[in-house]
């Protein structure tokens, strides 16, 4: 009898313990059948039919952005607080990149070793690069790769968690919050897809990042042997202008990717949280980046606002009135655009318009760089983009000397005009 209830506490433990281990894993996906020929397939039959494919996304939230000016294409509650698991990584890799060297090697600890989850495989004293740990860390979702990095950068989860937080608030993360570098469940851990998509346009300004993000498979080194490792993004290498960037799935936070795309002028980020199942994820970043450049284009905008303010002067600069100047040379300039170039939806592109807003009559003194009125962008009603109108030189105000010298040369001509 005892033996048999020591039969049944065993069994019942292991089964507890596994139930665990899947309810917290991240990135353990290998219940679906990811056939992308098959979904692309069912996509474009979705599409011959003329359905809004904004209508038929399964995840909860989601957005694309211009990765250049940050402006969303289109989204949905992407600014709503949401579970995130390993698209946390993008973060873990920024914090490693900007504070360790890559060739530095790092002993795992019994910590790291026994992190559950999507696993790159480490063992306690195993010791394996930074750079080769960043590879497990973004291929194959490694948690055990997350705790190692944290602890070597900086000794803990909870300091390396700390300088999570304090880079998402230099980039102007206020709805974000880190409390660990793998992105397995919590409360406390949590961002917006719009703020991911932020994240990730910094983060792929990192060479190193970059180019991690956009490797399909690797082979990186543990105690001097060989590990071959794939990466789980099911996009790259599969659809059109692919180039990274990371997965993610948790119980809490469902299915997750992170998708940067590039072709032609148009580069972007799409990000997709709480889907389903990882086929619809992959169906819903599709749908969304096809939209995306099906849509929008590239302008050039700064030429139509320039052009507009050359040709405001041609008509209005000389008739330009500072009262009371020692001097009627007058030189405006636009100050720099925040942007050159922004996305625009196809049929929009003709309501572009600039207008010039300046006034014609100014009181000297006048210092260079004033600013004397503003240009605006204009997509139908809206402003798009605006930028001062700035003097280009000083203009003194008149002193006692100037008026006594206007004076003198009016008596001059007038005497003049009377012999």
């Amino acid at each position: 009898m005892n033996n048999f209830i020591f039969k049944f506490i065993l069994v019942f433990s292991i089964f507890v313990f596994c139930f665990n281990l899947y309810s917290f894993a991240d990135d353990i996906e290998q219940d679906e059948d990811n056939n992308f020929k098959l979904i692309n397939s069912e996509i474009t039959s979705e599409t011959s039919t003329n359905v809004d494919p904004l209508s038929t996304i399964n995840s909860r939230a989601y957005v694309v952005i211009d990765r250049n000016t940050h402006m969303v294409l289109c989204g949905k509650n992407e600014n709503e607080t949401r579970k995130m698991a390993s698209t946390t990584k993008i973060m873990t890799a920024t914090v490693v990149l900007e504070n360790t060297n890559l060739n530095d090697i790092v002993t795992v600890s019994k910590k790291a070793a026994g992190t559950g989850g999507s696993r790159l495989g480490l063992k306690t004293n195993d010791k394996v690069s930074v750079l080769d740990l960043l590879y497990g860390l973004l291929l194959c979702s490694g948690n055990d790769a997350a705790v190692a990095l944290a602890e070597f950068t900086c000794g803990s989860i909870e300091e390396f968690s700390k300088l999570m937080n304090e880079k998402a608030k230099t980039l102007g993360l206020t709805n974000t919050n880190f409390v660990t570098p793998h992105g397995l469940d919590s409360s406390e851990h949590y961002t917006t897809a719009y703020e991911l998509a932020v994240l990730t346009c910094y983060a792929l300004q990192n060479d190193t990042f970059l180019k991690i993000v956009g490797t399909k498979n690797y082979t990186i080194t543990i105690n001097g042997y060989p590990k071959s490792i794939n990466n789980t993004n099911e996009l790259l290498g599969n659809l059109d202008g692919v180039y990274g960037v990371k997965t993610g799935f948790t119980n809490g936070a469902n299915r997750c990717l992170v998708t940067s795309c590039k072709r032609g002028d148009l580069d972007i980020i799409c990000v997709v949280l709480g889907a389903d199942t990882k086929n619809f994820r992959t169906k819903d970043s599709i749908k969304l980046i096809n939209y995306a450049f099906s849509n929008f284009s590239i302008v050039n905008v700064k030429d139509i606002i320039y052009d507009e303010f050359e040709f405001w002067k041609l008509k209005n600069l000389s008739n330009i009135n500072v009262n009371k100047a020692s001097c009627t040379q007058i030189s405006l300039n636009l100050s720099t655009l925040k942007y050159d170039y922004i996305p625009v939806r196809n049929n929009e592109i003709s309501d572009l318009y600039a207008y010039i807003d300046c006034n014609l009559f100014f009181e000297a003194p006048l210092n260079t760089n004033d600013v004397l009125g503003k240009a605006y962008l204009y997509n139908g009603d809206d402003i798009v983009l605006e930028c001062d109108i700035v003097l280009g030189n000083s203009i003194p105000k008149k002193g006692i000397f100037d008026y006594f010298s206007s004076f003198f040369y009016d008596f001059k001509t007038i005497v003049s005009f009377s012999i």
